[in-house]
């Protein structure tokens, strides 16, 4: 999917919820929200990627912890291991998920996709060879029309008007 997720967290974000929430790329919640996997209070492990992606996102103790105890954790708790970008106030997740979506929206759609790729080869080889993915796609970006204009735009100093070329 070249074009970012947001996860919209109001009210209970458990087991199959949470690893739809933490593959997304980014993750915004109400006060709230409420996270966990209670997949081992049946018997059961997350079967949905929550083994592979939480370790990536919070590191393998915690992540130990969380699977391991079936315990609940607030947007705040999330919030500051990484699970959650952005934690806001009741009523205010649609308004703060619309506020983002505008300001994502107001950049060059293929830079976009290329940084959301690069990030994701990042996480799947080791530094050298993300560092070469990366330069093969800045040089790559160099050549697009959207760059063009947006160097042109900043000179300018106005707003660029992006084609996704």
């Amino acid at each position: 999917m070249p074009k970012p997720v947001i996860a919209a967290v109001h009210g209970y974000c458990l087991g199959g919820g949470f690893e739809l929430a933490m593959g997304c790329d980014i993750v915004i919640a109400e006060e709230s929200a409420v996270f966990g996997h209670p997949e081992i209070n049946v018997g059961l492990i997350p079967g949905g990627g929550g083994t592979q992606r939480l370790p990536r996102l919070v590191g393998e103790k915690k992540a130990k912890e969380i699977i391991f105890t079936g315990d609940r954790y607030s947007a705040k708790e999330m919030l500051e291991i990484g699970v959650v970008n952005k934690v806001v106030p009741e009523g205010k997740l649609i308004d703060a998920v619309g506020e983002l979506i505008t300001k994502i929206k107001s950049k060059s759609p293929i830079a976009i996709a290329m940084a959301k790729k690069a990030i994701s080869v990042a996480l799947r080889t080791n530094l050298d060879e993300g560092c070469d993915y990366e330069k093969e796609v800045f040089a790559k970006l160099f050549a697009t029309e959207d760059c063009k204009e947006g160097i042109k735009a900043f000179l300018e100093k106005r707003k660029p008007e992006w084609k996704g070329k």
